[in-house]
């Protein structure tokens, strides 16, 4: 994208489908003429104030036919998304008048946008930095309203504004040193208790955003949670529990369940992929065992696996299997079936296990905090401030804290101040990679392949 950035770029920015309005967006130093190649008015798009809205016509500029009815607005550099011209074309949204509006603006001159490429251009043009940028792929991409807000905040400025913050206390540092070793007769020497109070200082902020970083993370991402058990132990009735929903089929037959079944659920503002899987237990029919191997295999990549037991009966051979296949993973014991008996409760290890009734939705409640708790771990208590919510930003505050103890360890060992001088800088130019500063070209191009096109 670097090269092209002279380019007059186009794609629709609503999604595709039939629906009232489709939109387009043009921007670059010639959207204007592109545009205005292409709208049959009386005004024109070069002449027209920023941020004025007009009705026109899209015609091809080929054949001059009529192919909608649209409204245009107008933006002027830098006062745009982009930093660029960019005008907006709203046309009717069925499939024709589409494709012909999109194939209309391609013949004008303009070319078809990257993903990412109109965000990437209000980043280099200083509209966004690197964090605001992420945020907005992270907004629409959001599956819970937790998640969103997150992705929100970071696009108003909030996490930037803090690592400025923690940026200028890293600077004032440099510059006390850099001071002492330029102007040693006008300063005198190197305030050491000075700097080790600034550095604790900027450490303390570094430990206070990373302690965001696991919900923050978690919340973008999600979890990966798979329900795991023995024949006929209530598993798909659990999951269609949890779901609210009759999604997977319940039988009193052992092994109906012979493949994995997926769906999204909000476990308490975390967004998840739960797995409903075939009954774990050694079998000879051929269907079931492939069915068993992919169960085993889902629950070896879980973030945490859910054991379901049937209250009703004691543990067997079977239950104990599974037991001892996910022992090295994060495990939940839930005792499903409470509504007919309990006598899974002589079992001392299942004393903490959450005790439900898919049937009558008893403990569904308790079950869901229970599953939050497991995945956040200490993380659970609500978050008031700018939240770290990708593993770029956390490993990037990881390797500026790492600096600053390195910074610190060269002031006890009395070494000359040019080594701290670089320790400090390395640390300003960590946290600068959060923000864009300092990332290099193959961070910033990856981060904006993952965006649709559109954005």
């Amino acid at each position: 994208m670097l090269s092209r950035l002279d380019d007059t770029i186009c794609a629709p920015i609503t999604p595709p489908g039939t629906g009232a309005v489709g939109m387009f967006r043009i921007s670059g130093p010639n959207a204007f003429g592109a545009a205005d190649k292409i709208l049959r008015q009386k005004w024109s798009c070069s002449t027209s104030p920023a941020h004025t809205v007009h009705r026109a016509h899209v015609v091809s500029p080929e054949s001059g036919r009529d192919i909608d009815d649209v409204i245009v607005t107008v933006f002027r550099a830098p006062h745009s998304y982009t930093g660029d011209d960019v005008v907006e074309i709203s046309c009717h949204g069925g499939p024709v008048p589409m494709q012909g509006t999109l194939q209309a603006i391609l013949s004008s001159g303009a070319r078809m946008a990257e993903p990412g490429e109109f965000t990437f251009r209000a980043f280099m043009n200083g509209k966004l930095d690197l964090a605001q940028a992420q945020s907005v792929a992270d907004m629409i991409s959001a599956k819970t309203a937790q998640a969103h807000k997150a992705a929100l905040d970071q696009h108003s400025g909030r996490l930037s504004k803090s690592i400025d913050d923690l940026r200028e206390s890293l600077l004032f540092v440099v510059a006390l040193i850099e001071a002492s070793i330029d102007f040693p007769e006008d300063v005198g020497e190197l305030d050491t208790d000075e700097c080790s109070r600034r550095l604790n200082d900027a450490k303390n902020q570094i430990d206070s955003l990373l302690s965001t970083a696991n919900r923050g993370i978690l919340q973008r991402e999600g979890a990966k949670l798979v329900l795991a058990g023995r024949p006929n132990a209530g598993k798909s009735s659990l999951m269609n529990a949890l779901l609210g929903a009759s999604r997977a089929i319940v039988t009193p037959v052992p092994g109906t369940t012979r493949d994995l079944i997926e769906e999204t659920i909000n476990i308490k503002g975390i967004p998840a992929r739960i797995i409903d899987t075939a009954g774990i237990r050694k079998t000879d029919d051929l269907v079931e065992k492939l069915g068993v191997e992919r169960s085993e295999a889902s629950v070896d990549s879980s973030d945490l696996a859910i054991i379901v037991l049937d209250a009703s009966q004691s543990l067997n051979e079977e239950d104990r299997a599974v037991i001892l296949r996910v022992s090295s993973k994060p495990t939940l014991f839930v005792l499903n079936k409470i509504d007919i008996a309990e006598r899974c409760q002589r079992e001392s290890f299942l004393d903490e296990a959450i005790k439900v009734s898919a049937l009558t939705g008893e403990g569904i409640e308790a079950l869901e905090e229970a599953i939050a708790a497991k995945l956040l771990g200490d993380d659970s208590a609500e978050i008031s401030g700018p939240v770290i919510t990708h593993a770029r930003q956390k490993n990037a505050l990881l390797l500026a804290k790492q600096r600053i103890e390195e910074a610190e360890k060269t002031i006890l060992s009395n070494m000359p101040s040019d080594f701290l001088a670089i320790d400090a800088r390395g640390a300003i130019s960590a946290i600068d990679e959060i923000t864009g500063s300092s990332a290099g070209e193959d961070i910033v191009s990856e981060i904006f392949s993952k965006f649709c096109i559109g954005k």
